[in-house]
């Protein structure tokens, strides 16, 4: 134990002298939870929509007044049916709505009136948004105005829970907690360990009696340290920046952070016995941990969409369960019954990181 905590010391005193580590350390993580947390929007906002009302009734403008109330929409004017494909085709409106002449009178006849919505379909998702919005609206249009023809037999009636402003921090801001978390700390360690194979020093660390479990130990006890300090940085500004709190138990989120923190730390230090030079060691991290904990953790996509055998990935990915620590600990609230599982998984991954990392560690060291 002793070995084990000189070590570490060593490493935290190498970290602290060298300014570049620390930026990357402190300020870089920081810095991506502004940027992420700022401009990842999911829910589409501010749709250029083109109107072409060629009715001019008090009805059509009422029904007009009523898309752009959901502020879902921002209105472009447009003048006949040509000026609006062709503000969709120059990509200036995303979508356009074209009311007959006939529309008032068709209604108060109680005839159906046709109104023609043209949707840009490039973006799929936003042509989905488009066409439901314009959907509910519409619907909702008609039970105001009283024109519904019949009754609903069902009506339902929908409650958010955990969330019922809809706020997007509350889902994007967790989520970046665990991507942060899954780069930093690996990236950190993973450098430490190339070090000493470009200065060399890593020849008399062979040529001693400190084993391969207790170098890794040292090491990783250090950038253990270091990501609970990254955490503690992150999640209060998230707090502070996103009004992001604690919404039940703690004690699963910090259980959680730890254990997760410990794997990415040791995730990091095998690819640093794997690697040879810093390069191979940022490119392996920034490929298979940036990337994986973006794609295959559930942070933007669900993971019911990524196909099958590609989605089995996901499950070796550290920051899939840990985003499901940190969304109930900051948003559902759930506390150990939801996600018991998902700190088993990380537990089994660091320990499984661990392991990979020592056999190759001690395989390249010296026989005695």
């Amino acid at each position: 134990m002793k070995r084990i905590w000189s070590q570490c010391r060593k490493e935290l005193a190498q970290f602290r002298r060298d300014r570049l580590t620390f930026a990357l350390a402190f300020i870089l993580p920081l810095g991506m939870l502004i940027i992420f947390g700022y401009a990842i929007r999911l829910e589409t906002k501010n749709i250029p929509l083109a109107i072409q009302d060629f009715d001019r009734s008090p009805l059509s403008r009422s029904y007009v007044e009523r898309l752009f109330a959901t502020n879902q929409f921002q209105p472009i004017s447009g003048g006949g049916d040509r000026e609006a494909i062709a503000l969709i085709d120059q990509g200036l409106a995303k979508a356009a709505v074209i009311i007959p002449p006939d529309f008032s009178r068709q209604i108060k006849d109680q005839k159906p009136s046709a109104v023609q919505v043209l949707v840009d379909g490039t973006d799929v998702n936003n042509a989905r948004v488009i066409r439901n919005s314009i959907r509910a609206t519409t619907h909702f249009f008609l039970q105001a105005q009283g024109l519904q023809l019949r009754t609903e037999a069902v009506v339902a009636r929908i409650r958010l829970w955990f969330n019922p402003g809809r706020k997007e921090s509350l889902f994007i801001v967790p989520g970046l907690y665990a991507v942060i978390l899954a780069i930093f700390p690996a990236l950190l360690a993973t450098l430490a360990m190339v070090r000493e194979k470009e200065q060399g020093t890593i020849v008399q660390i062979y040529a001693s009696n400190l084993s391969a479990a207790e170098l890794l130990l040292g090491k990783g006890l250090a950038y253990f340290l270091v990501a609970l300090g990254e955490a503690l940085g992150i999640m209060a500004l998230g707090g502070l920046l996103f009004h992001v709190g604690v919404a039940g138990n703690p004690l699963p989120l910090l259980l959680g952070t730890g254990l997760f923190a410990a794997a990415s730390v040791f995730y990091g230090l095998l690819i640093g016995v794997r690697s040879s030079n810093r390069m191979a060691a940022v490119q392996g991290v920034g490929f298979t941990g940036f990337l994986a904990s973006f794609l295959f953790s559930g942070f933007i996509y669900p993971l019911s969409n990524i196909p099958f055998p590609i989605g089995l990935i996901a499950n070796i990915v550290p920051a899939r369960y840990y985003i499901d620590v940190t969304r109930d600990a900051f948003v559902r609230g759930a506390g150990w019954g939801g996600v018991w599982l998902a700190l088993i998984a990380i537990a089994l991954l660091t320990l499984l990181f661990f392991t990979v990392a020592w056999r190759g560690l001690r395989r390249m060291q010296l026989p005695d």
